[in-house]
């Protein structure tokens, strides 16, 4: 029996019917073999970080599942579900408009600095459109980098946005 492990997935669309994305997104990941949602926050319209300035917002949120999978195997499956739901990595622009973007946020206690597969995710901490969905259903988990729970870390970004 493989151990079982708690994942984060944040998850968000800027392109076509952005909700209804999301909501493929989550029914598509609760058909994988190996993983279970244990929770899921609202959605949170955002405007875009960086890429052209001419896209539209996305709508982000982030999944909590307990999974079976191995860290690189659940990152397969996440890229599967993204190309199901019409990405093409391929043939977007860096931090550009998307359908579907999937990123793996932490896998259990599971560190990586493989260029494929950086976990914790890289800039997670800095990132306001996933640590403010992540508050919503784990106000208290601690992120590695700061030492600091996710609610803390929010409530720091945003004193800092308004300075």
């Amino acid at each position: 029996m493989s151990e079982r492990v708690t994942a984060a997935i944040a998850v968000g669309s800027n392109l076509g019917d952005r909700e209804r994305n999301l909501k493929r997104a989550q029914s598509l990941l609760e058909k994988t073999s190996g993983v279970v949602l244990l929770r899921r926050s609202s959605w949170h319209e955002t405007e875009p970080v960086g890429g052209p300035s001419d896209q539209g917002p996305f709508l982000n949120g982030v999944f909590l599942v307990e999974t079976t999978l191995a860290a690189a195997a659940l990152l397969e499956e996440l890229h599967r579900i993204e190309i199901k739901l019409g990405r093409e990595r391929a043939n977007e622009l860096h931090h550009g408009p998307r359908t579907m973007d999937l990123d793996l946020l932490w896998h259990g206690t599971t560190s990586s600095a493989r260029p494929d597969l950086t976990l914790p995710h890289h800039g997670l901490e800095e990132r306001r459109f996933v640590l403010a969905p992540l508050a919503e259903i784990l106000p208290e988990h601690i992120l590695p980098g700061c030492g600091r729970s996710v609610r803390e870390r929010l409530e720091q970004l945003e004193a800092a946005a308004l300075s």
